[in-house]
């Protein structure tokens, strides 16, 4: 085996995420959920021909609320 090709051999991992770096994705991740919850709210408030389409935007907006929570919670232990 070719140690001189194992990128972590030396235990310092290049690929690793500096925490303020993460924590801007997870912000940057955090606005695109809400924005998204948003529009399928508004979308989904707007339409009277389709109630199933209707219902399913509304699911898609509840599993945009709970990510949104998930990225906060995240958030908030990467900060402390």
């Amino acid at each position: 085996m070719n140690h001189e090709l194992d990128y972590d051999r030396d235990k310092i991992s290049r690929d690793q995420i500096p925490g303020d770096h993460l924590s801007e994705i997870l912000e940057s991740s955090l606005e695109l959920e809400t924005e998204l919850m948003r529009t399928y709210l508004i979308t989904a408030e707007r339409i009277h021909q389709d109630p199933m389409l209707k219902e399913r935007l509304q699911n898609f907006a509840e599993g945009n609320a709970k990510r949104t929570r998930q990225l906060m919670d995240e958030l908030k232990q990467i900060r402390q």
